[in-house]
């Protein structure tokens, strides 16, 4: 049976053979055979370069405000600043009118007498300001002293002082040296005095003091200590203006 279905088969393959050698021109296209199963799938190939970056998106809308967190602890306190400086003094205000005298008030009555005072130092001081005077090289330069008396020549005591007319510094005592320039009391007698200078110089001022020789004792005795050649001190304890 099996023969049976192969010779129709054969004859017809024969058949074909011949039909294709008796004509050069290619017979027409035989229709589509039937899609075959489809294969395996392959390997995943390589990933590809990243594309360019895309525009930048459109920005989303602000989200809401988050609730307030708690208050964090007090700081410690700092340390108190520096003074400042102190500011420039205020300008003097305008004096005030002057008010109206007040009416005199009635006597008081008479105080009682007081004690009787210790007594004092004796003011037997005399003294004398020559002002814009001048001294000499040649010679002597008197100046008339009437409270130089025979008791001021025997038991008493002429102090001089000098400095420059104008000037408000101290006084300086005789005898004075300074620089080789030399001005001394060369003499006193009755109602004068004699400078002795080694230079010509003007515009002097000459204080002369003249203490009694008693007054003198006393002043020592109560000013212990006191430097006669210091014009201010002198003229403190025997109370000179």
């Amino acid at each position: 049976m099996r023969i049976r279905y192969i010779l129709p088969f054969l004859l017809l393959v024969i058949i074909s053979l011949n039909a294709c050698k008796s004509s050069s021109a290619p017979g027409p296209t035989g229709a589509t055979g039937a899609t075959g199963i489809a294969g395996t799938a392959g390997a995943t190939g390589a990933a590809g370069a990243a594309g360019a970056g895309g525009p930048q998106g459109v920005a989303g809308a602000t989200g809401a405000t988050g609730a307030n967190g708690t208050n964090g602890a007090a700081g410690t306190i700092g340390a108190t600043g520096a003074i400042g400086a102190t500011g420039a003094t205020g300008a003097t205000g305008a004096a005030g009118a002057t008010g109206t005298n007040g009416t005199n008030g009635a006597d008081g009555a008479t105080g009682a007498t007081g004690a009787t005072g210790a007594t004092g130092a004796s003011t037997a001081v005399a003294n004398y300001l020559f002002t814009n005077k001048s001294v000499v090289l040649v010679g002597n330069t008197r100046f008339l002293v009437p409270a130089v008396t025979q008791d001021i020549v025997d038991k008493g005591i002429v102090l001089v002082y000098f400095r420059n007319t104008g000037a408000t510094t101290s006084w300086n005592p005789l005898p004075y040296n300074e620089s080789g320039n030399t001005l001394n009391l060369f003499a006193y007698g009755l109602g004068y005095i004699d400078l002795k200078a080694n230079f010509n110089a003007n515009g002097l001022d000459i204080r002369v003091v003249v203490i009694a020789g008693t007054s003198l004792t006393t002043l020592m005795l109560h000013n212990p200590g006191l430097n006669l050649n210091n014009f201010d001190q002198v003229a403190k304890a025997t109370g000179i203006n």
